[in-house]
């Protein structure tokens, strides 16, 4: 499998994780232990629609743009990195609470426990880094 197909493989897991996290948050109070702010889960997802979209901009987008594809390419990987911090910062969510009015953990219907959201946000961090790395060697 080439890096170029690695690269559209990812790219389209992460407007997945994007979109079904918005989807599983869209309500204060989703599932863990902690409240996550509507203002994380927000910028997650506007940045995530600028990431999807600058970075299917850099990836399809003819050389005849008004714009350098190689500035698209920055600008989608920017916004990348920091859906990728939201997202661990959502993940925050799922930390153990102590003290005397700790409260457990809320599940809800699309799992039992924290599985979904680390595969989703560790996994959006590792495939941002293989995205940044094909594109400083060049290989997108």
């Amino acid at each position: 499998m080439s890096i170029r197909t690695v690269v559209y493989i990812l790219s389209a897991l992460a407007a997945l994780v994007v979109v079904l996290t918005r989807v599983r948050l869209r309500r204060e109070g989703g599932a863990g232990r902690s409240r996550v702010s509507m203002v994380v889960v927000n910028a997650h997802t506007v940045f995530g629609v600028l990431a999807v979209l600058a970075w299917a901009g850099y990836l399809f987008a003819p050389d005849s743009l008004p714009v350098s594809r190689e500035s698209l390419g920055i600008v989608a990987l920017a916004f990348f990195w920091i859906v990728t911090l939201c997202g661990l910062l959502i993940l925050l969510r799922w930390l153990p609470t102590r003290g005397r009015h700790a409260s457990a953990a809320q599940d809800d219907t699309w799992s039992d426990g924290p599985g979904l959201s680390i595969l989703a946000h560790v996994g959006m961090l590792a495939g941002v880094i293989v995205l940044t790395g094909a594109y400083m060697l060049n290989k997108v």
